[in-house]
């Protein structure tokens, strides 16, 4: 087995009492792999009369130090001396914070940075929703511009109590602004315990390919207060383990910005939390079929605990990712898991299996509507992927599931839900239905089991249709729509 490698950074604003010089070599000489460099009066001024020559010291650095670099924009008094985080894109003039911003992108340029974090500001109290956000939404197009112009990324950070401080606003943003492909995410994963109603980990896997930028610290639940690790309520190791999962290849840097009075400290301590909480994987070529890792001591030993007292399925099924891995079961051919599943969907399985086998029909209907509708995403999946090998005596239980999953858009909840018990037992018109939705949100066809034998007429005149559709609105159709219309 070999450590999961991701790119470990730290913030300068939680080096604040450090000069900028300074502050580059401890958290290299630490071994950290990055930098999130907070632009302020005391760290690469972006106002300095010098400012040229600052930004080629720096970038020098910085090369010489092997640090990569994200810039981040939340200096709080920078703009303003008397008001913190002042002027923001939701004020009356918002100039000065474009300025800023168009400044930082400049920066960024210079230094070869993976992309600038900002943020939307607090919504005033006198100011009417709908007008914050109108102003929001177009002072980020104002700073797109500039980006496009030096081809730099954006990650918009969703910040407690702001205007925008829940993840699903920031994609919702973005789609108002036409999807932009330089505007992605900054996810600070300790606003996640703070705000979001689901964990850091599952906020990772729904920002997927546009998290653009990771800050990492703890925190509790309602409460904004960045946090060592260890010290709040964040599951730093399944945190990790999703970053890995998605294949994040960005700056992962500790945000603790209320620290700088011990930062030497602190950042060796935050480093060694995160080696030891890094997900281990296994050693061996991309084509290795990771289903015998699921022969993992812990889900045996839990088998037996499960077959001895079923109800310990209810502790055990969130636990299942963080014990055996959340690795595609055929990674080469398969790497986002959405055709053959993922290492826990099989574990989870198998527990549902022994489930299967120990409770009457009445008592397994209840404990599998629980596991579901309780349960985060994964867990979600791990019982579509598990329905299949349940007696036929709960498919009405099964069936249910499965049409709840399909209203959904996650994409992995979809893929989940068309296999082999969609297959046999879900009615016609659903099942269409179905796999049409696949289509729509962008689910290979190679996940729905049983396609070509329950391809029909109808399914048949649906694809045509949604193709039609779509070239008469000028938009690619599906390769997998024209496949299955070529071969009826």
């Amino acid at each position: 087995m070999n450590t999961a490698s991701l790119h470990l950074g730290y913030g300068t604003n939680g080096f604040a009492n450090h000069r900028l010089d300074d502050a580059l070599a401890l958290i290299a000489e630490l071994g950290y792999s990055g930098v999130a460099l907070t632009l302020d009066h005391h760290h690469l001024n972006p106002f300095a009369e010098d400012l040229p020559r600052q930004v080629r010291r720096v970038a020098a650095r910085l090369g010489q130090l092997g640090l990569g670099v994200v810039v981040e924009t939340g200096a709080r008094y920078l703009l303003d001396p008397r008001h913190k985080h002042h002027p923001t894109l939701l004020s009356d003039d918002p100039g000065l914070r474009i300025d800023f911003l168009n400044r930082a992108i400049w920066i960024a340029a210079e230094l070869g940075a993976d992309c600038v974090s900002f943020w939307s500001g607090i919504r005033p109290d006198e100011l009417a929703p709908g007008v914050a956000w109108r102003r929001l939404r177009d002072g980020v197009g104002a700073v797109l511009d500039e980006a496009a112009n030096r081809g730099v990324r954006l990650g918009f950070e969703p910040e407690p109590g702001m205007l925008v401080q829940h993840l699903g606003e920031v994609l919702r943003l973005r789609d108002e602004l036409g999807s932009p492909e330089l505007l992605g995410v900054t996810l600070d994963v300790g606003h996640c315990v703070a705000v979001e109603p689901s964990s850091a980990a599952e906020c990772a896997r729904q920002a997927g390919p546009l998290l653009f930028n990771v800050q990492l610290d703890d925190m509790r639940t309602g409460v904004h207060e960045h946090l060592e690790f260890g010290e709040g309520e964040l599951d730093l190791a399944e945190t990790l383990g999703a970053l890995v999962e998605i294949g994040y290849e960005g700056l992962a840097a500790v945000e603790l910005p209320r620290h700088s009075h011990a930062a030497p400290v602190v950042a060796r301590r935050a480093l060694e939390a995160l080696r030891s909480a890094l997900p281990v994987t296994p050693q061996g070529p991309p084509s290795q079929d990771w289903s015998s890792r699921v022969d993992h001591p812990w889900l045996v030993e839990t088998e037996r605990a499960v077959r001895a007292d079923p109800s310990a399925i209810r502790t055990a099924f969130p636990a299942v990712g963080r014990k055996v891995g959340r690795a595609p079961l055929r990674p080469e051919a398969d790497p986002d898991g959405l055709v053959h599943g993922t290492v826990d969907d099989l574990a989870r399985s198998r527990l549902l299996t022994v489930l299967g086998e120990v409770l009457a029909p009445e008592a397994l209907a209840v404990e599998l509507t629980e596991l579901y509708c309780y349960g985060d995403d994964a867990e979600r999946r791990g019982v579509l992927r598990g329905l299949h090998l349940l007696p036929v005596s709960v498919a009405e239980t099964g069936r249910t599931i499965v049409e709840d999953a399909l209203r959904s858009n996650d994409i992995r909840l979809v893929a989940a839900a068309l296999g082999p018990f969609a297959q046999r037992h879900l009615a016609p018109h659903s099942w269409r239905h179905g796999v049409l939705k696949c289509l729509f949100v962008g689910v290979p066809l190679a996940a729905v089991a049983g396609l070509r034998e329950r391809t029909d007429t109808e399914l048949l005149r649906m694809v045509a249709d949604y193709a039609a559709e779509r070239k008469a609105a000028g938009r690619e159709v599906p390769a997998d729509a024209v496949e299955l219309l070529q071969e009826a």
